[in-house]
């Protein structure tokens, strides 16, 4: 009841953040965030912010979750492509949404961890140890690409995996500074890009 209340309040925070998906926002009151932390942060598993989860990444912030599933557009029975599952926090959000989520994570401790995260939920989620910029030919292609973590460029393997009206969503920058940008497959290789802040 007490993580109930608190995701509750996590929500609240989003919608006063303007995140107005109500998939989205149902998906992130329904899923138990601090299954996906180190119990020393169990207290703050419901607060807007990120979190170390050791192999020198973070789970994202919940607000940065919030809008990149909004901008994938993404409705239930969508098949997407996550790259780097982390703890898997962000693709048991697209799960309870109803995507069939396949996610690739390079670090062998998260993957590990996330496995098991995401088994424990009884999520369909499928995870993969890999590099993630090769992405995941063999069962594609893919109606939707979420690149997680910040990347120096668009992968192009990536958008070659991205079905004729696709869209991927991506962070791209080098060092801290990111912008998010969302990338949909016209045809004949033709894309529209629109940048969403940093």
């Amino acid at each position: 009841h007490k993580h109930q209340g608190l995701r509750r309040q996590l929500v609240n925070t989003l919608i006063d953040k303007k995140v107005k998906n109500q998939a989205v926002l149902d998906a992130i009151g329904s899923i138990p965030r601090h299954i996906f932390m180190d119990s020393a942060f169990l207290n703050f598993a419901y607060e807007d912010t990120a979190f170390p989860i050791g192999a020198d990444q973070t789970i994202s912030q919940p607000y940065t979750v919030a809008v990149q599933t909004t901008l994938l557009e993404v409705k239930s029975g969508a098949k997407v492509l996550e790259i780097g599952t982390g703890s898997g926090y962000q693709a048991a959000i697209l799960n309870a949404i109803g995507c069939k989520v396949f996610s690739i994570e390079r670090q062998k401790l998260l993957f590990k961890k996330a496995k098991k995260n995401l088994a424990d939920m009884n999520t369909t989620v499928k995870c993969f140890y890999g590099d993630g910029y090769k992405g995941l030919p063999a069962f594609g292609p893919f109606e939707r690409v979420l690149i997680t973590c910040g990347a120096p460029f668009v992968p192009p393997l990536l958008l070659d995996q991205l079905v004729d009206g696709g869209i991927m969503v991506i962070p791209v920058g080098e060092g801290d500074d990111q912008e998010m940008l969302k990338i949909k497959k016209i045809t004949n290789g033709q894309y529209e890009e629109t940048r969403h802040g940093g």
